[in-house]
């Protein structure tokens, strides 16, 4: 394996990394949501604060009635996205790395 083949690997090991912490960040903050977690708890508001800005393009882009579905539904294409996202160009990295 050459040098810049290693490179190319560890970059990809590191954006797949990444993206699958904001995905897993955003999906503490849905299960929270759904659990009904205490909102005045530090680790509580710190998941929304970071998840809130990781999935502020989505956030509020479906209109469902009910809340909960919202929330589900909003931050969980953010999440979806991020990983996908992530894993393809890693992927692309690994493979014309």
């Amino acid at each position: 394996m050459s040098p810049r083949r290693s490179g190319s690997n560890q970059v990809a090991t590191i954006i797949m990394v990444v993206a699958d912490v904001m995905a897993v960040i955003i999906g503490l903050w849905i299960l929270m949501y759904l659990l009904d977690a205490n909102r005045a708890n530090d680790l509580v508001i710190l998941i929304r604060d970071v998840a809130g800005w990781l999935a502020g393009w989505s956030h509020d882009l479906f209109t469902f009635d009910e809340a909960w579905a919202r929330v589900v539904a909003g931050y969980g294409l953010a999440a979806v996205v991020y990983l996908f996202v992530g894993h393809a160009v890693a992927g692309r990295l690994r493979r014309h790395g």
